[in-house]
């Protein structure tokens, strides 16, 4: 598969309702450039593939709505949206808040986002410009997953402003 080909069939899977096949989203991965972290600063909203991961569906029922990038060392990654319709920061679901690193990941250094409450972390490769593809990492996490699959589009412009804390 090449990135043209790897990009056609991001776009289909992300259009398609049920389950989505772990391997076809990890052929794509493998062909993805890499990111910089830099590069991803600003707003994105996000989406998720429904591999089957235990987590498919959670994010959904906290209201996230993707994650934002102040800088590299103020990363926010679960912007979610309350009753109101407002963004907020949910550092309770995360435990705390995150930052941007280049980790290397399947022999690739790339983008990543690292929790400050968790053990996890976030592998981000460019599908298109404005396009990346997430996995989902952690201690916990055996060699070859099950990883939780995400992408995120960027946002040009600020919606919803952010609020405090709370819900």
């Amino acid at each position: 598969m090449d990135v043209h080909e790897a990009r056609a069939l991001f776009r289909e899977l992300t259009e398609r309702d049920g389950r989505v096949d772990p391997g076809e989203l990890d052929a794509i991965w493998a062909v993805l450039p890499t990111v910089r972290p830099e590069e991803i600063l600003g707003e994105w909203k996000g989406g998720e593939f429904d591999t089957g991961h235990p987590l498919n569906g959670m994010l959904e029922k906290a209201g996230w709505y993707g994650k934002t990038f102040h800088s590299l060392h103020d990363a926010k990654p679960l912007m979610c949206r309350n009753e109101a319709g407002e963004l907020y920061s949910n550092t309770g679901l995360g435990q705390g808040e995150a930052s941007l690193w280049t980790v290397e990941f399947r022999g690739e250094s790339t983008a990543t986002m690292v929790y400050d409450g968790r053990p996890v972390f976030d592998h981000f490769k460019w599908v298109e410009e404005d396009t990346l593809l997430g996995i989902m990492n952690g201690k916990d996490v055996p060699d070859g997953g099950p990883y939780y699959y995400f992408y995120l589009e960027r946002v040009s412009s600020s919606g919803g402003g952010l609020t405090g804390d709370g819900a």
